[in-house]
């Protein structure tokens, strides 16, 4: 058996820490206008508008449900309500 014949890796079971951060800070509440964001650039050294990108494709990782259902489910209601309105 070659390696082109092995079957290909199964997907990695848990989520990364990056992605138990986005969630971790997707939890916290915000004090004021532009706090949310300096945290975002400061902790996890990436751009509001990534993180976004990121947090978008992450409440569609089933593993992201089991992780963290709460705070998953909630993402996607806002995401659906705001569909809606546009």
């Amino acid at each position: 058996m070659t390696a082109s014949d092995a079957e290909p890796a199964p997907p990695p079971q848990g989520l990364s820490d990056r992605d138990r951060a986005l969630l971790a800070l997707e939890r916290r509440s915000w004090a004021g206008p532009g706090a949310k964001e300096r945290a975002i650039r400061e902790e996890l050294g990436i751009s509001p508008v990534r993180y976004f990108q990121l947090l978008n494709a992450l409440i569609e990782d089933e593993r992201a449900l089991r992780e963290d259902p709460v705070t998953v489910n909630r993402l996607r209601r806002l995401r659906a309500a705001r569909r809606e309105r546009r």
